[in-house]
């Protein structure tokens, strides 16, 4: 099941993490570039792992795989600044699941991402189910259902 989500509010996400616009994310408009936006969405997918998955041992940060990254820009952001990048779990598959993303500007939404991650044997290379202990990492990010 998907759970819908409105990216563009706070509310919605269950983990943050937290980065500065440097002078070298600017493109030659004085604006962040689209490619340093989409980098602080892969701080945050890095978080989300790190945070929920830290108790799982070993590497959590490989054996995953971006089936389809999609982002949406919906403000400009300039430099100076700090960011925050929300992320949280919109669905959770046999052997995927999707992230709903958002960096803002204080309360200004700046750029959404909706992603799908594909876990995988490291040693194959094809896609596998989810282990129990990663879904339940993942359902702790979850995010919480409308009644």
């Amino acid at each position: 099941m998907m759970i819908e989500l409105d990216p563009t509010d706070r509310q919605v996400y269950t983990t943050w993490t937290q980065d500065i616009v440097r002078y070298r994310d600017l493109d030659p408009n004085g604006h962040v570039n689209n490619e340093a936006i989409n980098q602080y969405f892969e701080d945050g997918r890095v978080h989300l792992r790190k945070e929920r998955m830290a108790g799982l041992g070993g590497n959590v940060l490989t054996g995953f795989a971006i089936k389809k990254f999609t982002a949406t820009y919906h403000a400009t952001l300039a430099y100076p600044a700090t960011i925050d990048t929300g992320t949280v779990v919109s669905r959770i598959g046999n052997s995927s699941f999707v992230l709903g993303q958002g960096v803002f500007d204080s309360e200004r939404c700046i750029a959404t991402a909706d992603v799908i991650s594909v876990f995988f044997d490291t040693g194959t290379g094809k896609s596998i189910p989810l282990p129990d202990a990663v879904r339940l990492a993942l359902d702790s990010a979850l995010a919480e259902q409308s009644d």
